[in-house]
């Protein structure tokens, strides 16, 4: 609550133009119905402090973890150049006072911010101790019990509220139901067109979401299964940590093998000359000795 003082007029003039308070000055119409209106100092209610990082309810599937850390580990190889990011999942943001009064718990199963510090210790999204920052890339992993309200009420809040610019929702055992929308801030999301091989740009990261048929991290036991991934613009997958490590294996396995390879060749060509020159009565010793 705070108090206001308002300055009041000094006279009021009657219709006959005399005034009703004798002895003060005549009115003057131009500054008799000039008020001021003077506010106090006032300070915002403070930001809650007792946020809540973790209500204790798992992911959905073993899947949907594994889905989940796939695209914020490869969302960090594909941003290695942009020191100014940040990828996270399954992690509460937190954007209004009433919505952390009201424990109105939002935590996106991934989500990437650009311009930030990426090197803060970070147990949740805090957009007040962001400078207001909202994640420009959101990805909800669908379920049967969970499908509903990220294509619903979440959609709709990213949209509104968030101001996130790409929104996109997949299914981990459904390997057809990408989808994704871009944010036009006069009409809102709107639906993302699939390419060929049916991925989605991503305008906000400068990468494509699309599928990729494999196993990782023992998922599935058997077989294989689809996975989320981001491929860069031409279209190469951006490799994880560990096959980014494998692939450079491969390739040193391969040099060196080449390398072996060059040198086999070059003794071979050896052999071959000193048997000619032999074959000629020349010792070929007498000829690295001149």
């Amino acid at each position: 609550m705070f108090s206001t003082r308002v300055l009041l007029l000094t006279g009021i003039q009657t219709l006959n133009g005399r005034s009703q308070n004798p002895g003060r000055l005549p009115y003057d119409p131009e500054t008799a119905l000039e008020s001021q209106v003077i506010q106090p100092d006032w300070e915002a209610p403070s930001p809650p402090t007792d946020l809540i990082f973790d209500d204790g309810e798992p992911l959905e599937s073993n899947r949907h973890r594994i889905a989940m850390n796939v695209l914020i580990r490869s969302t960090q190889q594909g941003l290695s150049g942009r020191p100014d990011s940040f990828a996270g999942g399954n992690m509460f943001v937190y954007y209004s006072r009433n919505q952390a009064m009201n424990r109105d718990f939002r935590g996106p199963d991934f989500f990437a911010v650009l311009g930030v510090e990426s090197d803060r210790e970070r147990q949740g999204w805090v957009v007040w101790e962001e400078d207001g920052r909202y994640p420009d890339v959101i990805v909800e992993l669908l379920s049967p019990s969970t499908a509903a309200v990220d294509k619903g009420v979440k959609k709709d809040l990213y949209e509104q509220t968030f101001k996130t610019r790409n929104y996109y929702v997949f299914d981990p055992f459904e390997p057809t139901s990408l989808e994704g929308w871009s944010l036009d801030l006069t009409h809102g999301y709107q639906p993302l067109s699939p390419n060929d091989q049916g991925w989605l740009w991503c305008e906000a990261l400068g990468l494509w979401l699309g599928t990729w048929e494999g196993a990782i991290d023992r998922e599935p036991m058997t077989g294989s299964c689809h996975w989320l991934r981001l491929y860069d613009r031409e279209g190469n997958l951006v490799l994880l940590p560990e096959e980014a490590a494998q692939q450079r294996a491969e390739q040193e396995k391969q040099r060196a093998e080449q390398e072996k390879q060059r040198a086999e060749q070059e003794k071979q060509r050896a052999d071959r000359l000193a048997a000619k020159l032999q074959e000629l009565g020349v010792d070929p010793s007498t000829l690295s000795q001149e």
